[in-house]
């Protein structure tokens, strides 16, 4: 692999150059190095020689940006371990950014669905070869199975470990090639996990000691639609055109009542929104909450209390563009300040089938 050209087209690879890795199981040296020596075992694997163009770049994409966050993540320990915990997940906000942005990957950034697939590689590439370690191994993979498929996985984890010097004897290549068939044993490999029903699959990933294969008798009293997407998204339009006869609870709007501005301190306006879900949902009334959702953490707060109140959660996550979105968002009467809009996008978890009973995406 021809890494100056490589660097002189992804100039943001450049500071993996700069940052350490651990030299037991890294004694290839920096994360630069080992990025170039997983292209070269990439590019000489048959599975990935024989996949179809567009999967091929799906991997070399996932496999490019499978470390970006590491150096945002690294640290050397007091006794000269170098770690890098969470890279994977703090590697999906940056190398979404980039998938986004950078003109490399075309005028208006990577399509939607090519995107996340590339994220779901990077998020979970090291699963392959650390899943026998977790406390809950197959309830990761089956949560994996909802948003990547292993089939690409496997191979950018077999690269991943072969472009490496490792100076300890270890078990990752058996790991790897025993993925599939763990993964076969939870029903996962070839498509997501399939639960009895909607309600089943939601209460699984609420209930540490759930198994999948248990049903689950949907009793719900009524429904929470979770509309989410970045400022300018189009939120307020879908719930009107869509859902026209269900109450809404938007933060817009109790901004508005009282006269709070985007900038300003927020927890009145979250008060009130709480406030008024609560009385739709003692009264098992359906209805919509139109807010920014944007972070797992924020539309895991509104989903908890739909559950806790049995009621049936839906979620519509909407995205005409990154790029349509930025735009629509400047010319709002209540434009979100760019500084904040953009926070909100390095914040952006798209939503999965894990969250709720039921996901939409409406994308462009």
């Amino acid at each position: 692999m021809d890494m100056p050209a490589l660097i002189d087209t992804f100039p943001w690879l450049r500071p993996l150059g700069e940052c350490p890795q651990d030299p037991i199981f890294h004694a290839e040296g920096d994360v630069l190095t080992h990025l170039g020596m997983v292209l070269n075992e990439l590019a000489a694997l048959p599975a990935f020689r024989e996949l179809p163009e567009p999967d091929r770049h799906v991997v070399f994409a996932g496999t490019l940006l499978h470390d970006i966050a590491k150096p945002a993540c690294t640290r050397i320990e007091d006794d000269g371990r170098v770690r890098s915990p969470g890279h994977a997940v703090k590697g999906v906000y940056h190398a979404r950014r980039i998938l986004a942005d950078d003109p490399a990957f075309g005028d208006h950034g990577t399509p939607f669905e090519v995107r996340e697939q590339i994220l779901a590689l990077v998020r979970w590439h090291g699963l392959p070869a650390n899943y026998l370690d977790k406390p809950h191994a197959a309830r990761d993979v089956i949560r994996a199975s909802l948003t990547t498929r292993f089939d690409l996985l496997t191979i950018l984890a077999d690269a991943d470990h072969r472009g490496r010097v490792c100076t300890v004897g270890n078990d990752t290549q058996d790991r790897i090639g025993l993925f599939p068939e763990f993964c076969r044993e939870w029903e996962c490999w070839s498509s997501p996990r399939a639960f009895a029903n909607d309600h089943s699959r939601f209460a699984y990933f609420r209930t540490e000691s759930a198994h999948p294969t248990l049903h689950r008798f949907d009793d719900t009293r009524a429904e929470v639609v979770v509309v989410c997407g970045l400022p300018g998204s189009g939120k307020t339009t879908w719930a009107a055109t869509h859902a026209p006869d269900v109450p809404a609870i938007s933060l817009d709007d109790i901004r508005a009542e009282l006269d709070v501005s985007p900038g300003d301190n927020q927890s009145g306006v979250v008060v009130v929104a709480y406030d008024r879900a609560k009385e739709f949902l003692r009264a098992g009334t359906s209805f919509v909450w139109n807010t920014t959702n944007v972070s797992r953490m924020l539309r895991g707060k509104i989903i908890d209390l739909a559950a806790a109140y049995n009621a049936r959660v839906r979620i519509v996550y909407l995205e005409p563009s990154i790029a349509e979105i930025r735009w629509r968002n400047r010319g709002r009467t209540a434009r979100v300040p760019e500084s904040v809009w953009e926070r909100l996008f390095d914040k952006l978890d798209v939503p999965t089938a894990a969250e709720a009973h039921r996901v939409e995406y409406v994308v462009g």
